[in-house]
């Protein structure tokens, strides 16, 4: 009887790992193949004039060293991310609280509210380049009725105001994330002991800080993570509005590793190039995951 039943159970186990395969095979096949034919092209000289597929060692990545333009497009993805992760984590919440409240048509405006998330990030991009224009767009008529006259502000062109309206396209369109997350969040926050708090007389900062934060700390975690993610490798909006420029003011690694690829054809070192990033983003997700765990 024991023979039979360990028999049934290795039975079980093989067609457990029998159903799993398929999907691990192309899981691996999509993410596996292309990480393994990035770093051997990385090590390659594939160019414009030739594909060199024998080994060249660390000629590429000792290049990055000495790339300025690839460290000053480093740095512009950095700070990009810097200054509109927060506020699209702030101005979510913020909208979150809001709509915790019954209000009058309260899942029209959601849907409302959800909608640029929905459109492609190209077409957003786009978009506020044609509002953004200079002698046609409705930003600056708009501008010029308040100010009484013609007003003609270079917002994709002038180097002092392109980033702030890339900042903008950018926070349009991604806060209705945050916002839809924090909102789930915050409609799971325990009421009894909110209402205790209440009763008991604390203050709004010290509710938010004992018992509102650790509640959705889990969820703020994952969604400034997925975030953060998503805007250092961001591409389509700026790409859209100011294809980088002017100049090289709003390049950011993405735009820059494209330019190298496909304006460039230095197949190789832009290969080196997102093999960084990838470094990059791995050692951030490993350690927010080691310190979640060990706040557990």
């Amino acid at each position: 009887m024991t023979a039979r039943a360990n028999a049934l159970a290795d039975n079980t186990t093989v067609l457990k790992y029998a159903l799993v395969a398929p999907a691990v095979f192309v899981i691996l096949l999509i993410g596996l193949y292309p990480f393994i034919k990035l770093a051997l092209t990385s090590v390659q000289n594939v160019t414009m004039f030739g594909a060199d597929t024998s080994f060249h060692g660390a000629v590429h990545y000792l290049r990055l060293f000495d790339d300025e333009r690839l460290w000053s497009a480093l740095w512009n993805t950095i700070w990009f991310t810097a200054i509109a992760l927060p506020i699209e984590l702030v101005l979510g919440y913020l909208l979150a609280l809001l709509f915790l409240q019954p209000l009058p048509l309260r899942r029209t405006l959601i849907a409302i509210i959800l909608l640029p998330t929905v459109i492609s990030p190209i077409v957003a991009g786009a978009t506020w380049r044609l509002m953004l224009d200079q002698r046609f767009g409705p930003v600056n008529q708009m501008i010029g009725w308040i100010a009484g006259r013609d007003v003609e502000i270079l917002w994709t062109i002038n180097p002092t105001l392109v980033w702030p309206a890339v900042l903008v396209a950018e926070v349009w369109q991604w806060t209705p994330f945050m916002f839809l997350i924090l909102l789930a969040a915050l409609s799971n926050v325990d009421r009894e002991q909110l209402e205790a708090a209440e009763v008991d007389g604390a203050g709004a900062l010290t509710v938010f800080r004992k018992i509102v934060l650790p509640a959705i700390m889990p969820v703020v975690f994952i969604a400034v993570l997925i975030r953060g993610l998503d805007l250092f490798r961001v591409f389509d909006v700026i790409w859209t509005m100011t294809q980088g420029g002017p100049g090289t003011r709003t390049e950011t690694i993405s735009i820059y590793a494209y330019q190298m690829a496909f304006r460039e054809f230095e197949i190789s070192y832009s290969a080196a190039i997102a093999f960084l990033v990838i470094i990059l983003l791995t050692v951030v997700v490993v350690a927010a995951l080691r310190r979640v765990e060990v706040a557990r």
